[in-house]
């Protein structure tokens, strides 16, 4: 009965990782579009009173992560500059960061602080960041170099 179940499932072996297993990469993206950011536009944090939706047509690859823009000046000042306006610690929660860990986040629960941009997982991480900004922001950037080391780019 084995020799006849066995050509079935001829791909398969014992060491193959789960189809569910997932790959954090150094960059977050939104994984079903592979968008940074979930599309909202990097710049528009610094420079409108609410983020600003990308669009399709406005895309630069940093990191091996793709980022949408409203507008082509917009696009143009990222490509310039990407490490002032890309987020913090790839787009991952910074709080989370801050206390050791890589997690997902939000682009639209966010604050920007000494003109550089944090995204969270949630209201409650940003609360937390906020009672001690500073001290949140260095631990963070301490445990960015370590985890950072680990994450792939796509």
């Amino acid at each position: 009965m084995i020799a006849l179940v066995l050509p079935l499932f001829g791909h398969f072996h014992a060491t193959t990782p789960a189809l569910g297993q997932s790959i954090v990469t150094w960059v977050q993206t939104d994984p079903l579009t592979g968008i940074a950011m979930g599309g909202m536009d990097p710049v528009s944090y610094f420079t409108e009173a609410a983020p600003l939706p990308g669009r399709p047509d406005y895309e630069f690859v940093w990191m091996g992560a793709p980022f949408q823009f409203a507008n082509a000046a917009n696009l143009d000042v990222f490509a310039k500059n990407p490490e002032i306006y890309a987020p913090q610690y790839g787009g991952h929660g910074a709080m989370s960061m801050a206390r050791g860990f890589v997690s997902d986040s939000d682009p639209m629960i966010f604050t920007v602080f000494k003109q550089r941009l944090y995204l969270f997982y949630s209201a409650s991480n940003r609360e937390a960041f906020l009672l001690a900004p500073d001290a949140a922001a260095i631990r963070g950037e301490e445990q960015w170099q370590l985890l950072s080391k680990t994450l792939s780019i796509r």
